[in-house]
């Protein structure tokens, strides 16, 4: 599809710069260190072949082998370009573990289960799960838990290693199969890093998606008087080390993933990675049980343009020095749902705050400050409290959503032509009120 892309649209006749948001950091050095070697290459393919999509922007800036900004960075925490909930509060990740084991046992309390998480950072938030298995081993004592990573970054990947298994035991890696590492978790689970979702062994599963889709390439698209148009990345013919945004002087293959008809706004963003993603997802959960929990950046088919840079904590200009900035967009929750094409039923999306309230998450606050000895301990415990939940921070930017079979549900044949959840047959876990079976 790019070669087709790259042939629709000739340097040649571009009419229009699009003049979307722009979102900067101001800073000197950024300015300063436009010439990334990321940006000399990005230069020599766009005068080889034309302009690119941002999609293909995107997914050379972020996962190319050799420049990649994911591949090569460890951008998490304080000293990185962004912090997630996970570094932010322990809290976070015990009730996430505590919504797995819901699920779990909602749906039947199978043999077996395997924990897969998409883009697991630095290994925090499946660590914070993993102990809150290990505090609940009574209840998950006759199951056979094995833990699933898909990651593409070599560097992350020995961080979330360092993070979660047993140093006594060494780690089998082979760089050519589809499983290039293997391990034993602290507590004595296997662990597996795959590059993909596909090769995971298919089998009651239970996925989790944290801060993962809000990566995955976009395309981007503007409204015009001629139609749609894609949004394109090109040189500045002014400024030879600069890129700047087109549009297309005509259509474009992707167009055929907007929804051209009841599409209200004059501004659209689609992933269509995320949309093969989700229907795997959907067809694995629809064929082996478990579900999947994806918790990000989002809307309901309801924003426009979301797509932006971040670099050192700071909003950063998407085209200024690629390879040294986290690129996202926010994703849309409308599209996931489509994707899922009824295979499945999901929940959702529902604001962050609402989620881990449903959850009880100030229940476990308060159990943390009544044992946490110092000050310090507790200003801490409250801080993060305050990033997780408030609307002014994390508390409404962040959605949860879910994939669930329709087995799970009420009125199942309903269920597949709604492509969305109705009545629970029990209460799911986050999207109300936690109940135990």
């Amino acid at each position: 599809m790019n070669a087709l892309l790259r042939r629709g649209v000739a340097r040649v006749g571009i009419p229009c710069v699009w003049r979307g948001k722009r979102f900067s950091s101001r800073d000197e050095a950024a300015e300063s260190n436009r010439g990334t070697p990321m940006l000399r290459h990005l230069t020599y393919k766009i005068k080889s072949t034309g302009p690119i999509t941002v999609a293909e922007y995107m997914k050379e800036v972020l996962t190319n082998p050799a420049k990649g900004y994911y591949v090569h960075h460890d951008m998490l925490g304080e000293k990185g370009d962004f912090i997630t909930s996970p570094e932010i509060s322990q809290i976070f990740g015990e009730l996430l573990g505590i919504w797995f084991i819901s699920e779990w046992m909602a749906s039947g309390k199978s043999p077996a289960f395997q924990l897969v998480e998409l883009g697991p950072g630095r290994g925090t938030l499946t660590g914070d799960i993993l102990r809150v298995f290990s505090q609940l081993g009574s209840v998950l004592k006759a199951c056979d838990i094995s833990i699933h990573l898909v990651e593409v970054s070599q560097k992350l990947s020995e961080i979330q290693a360092l993070t979660l298994t047993e140093e006594k035991l060494p780690l089998e890696r082979d760089a050519e199969s589809l499983v290039y590492m293997k391990g034993v978790t602290k507590s004595g689970l296997p662990v597996s890093w795959y590059r993909d979702l596909k090769d995971v062994p298919k089998g009651c599963s239970f996925y989790l998606a944290h801060e993962f889709f809000d990566a995955l390439p976009v395309h981007k698209f503007q409204k015009t008087s001629q139609g749609w148009r894609e949004v394109l990345v090109d040189i500045d013919p002014q400024v030879p080390d600069k890129l700047r945004f087109v549009l297309a002087p005509c259509a474009t293959p992707a167009e055929a993933f907007i929804r051209q008809h009841d599409e209200g706004r004059d501004h659209v963003e689609v992933c269509p990675d995320a949309g093969i993603i989700i229907q795997d997802l959907s067809e694995r959960i629809a064929l082996t049980g478990g579900a999947a929990l994806i918790a990000d950046y989002g809307h309901d088919g309801t924003k426009a343009d979301t797509f932006r840079g971040f670099r050192g904590h700071q909003l950063h200009d998407v085209l200024i020095a690629p390879g040294t900035a986290d690129l996202t967009a926010d994703v849309d929750f409308s599209y996931l749902r489509r994707m899922a094409q009824g295979k499945v039923a999901s929940l959702g999306p529902v604001e962050q705050r609402t989620f881990l309230k449903n959850m009880g998450i100030d229940v476990r606050l308060q159990v943390l400050l009544d044992k946490a000895d110092e000050p310090s301990a507790k200003q801490q415990l409250l801080q993060g409290y305050d990033m997780l939940m408030n609307p002014q921070k994390m508390g409404e930017r962040f959605n949860f959503f879910a994939l669930l079979p329709h087995q799970r549900l009420h009125d199942a044949s309903q269920e597949r032509n709604a492509c969305q959840s109705k009545t629970p047959a029990s209460p799911v876990a986050g999207f109300d009120e936690l109940v135990w079976q």
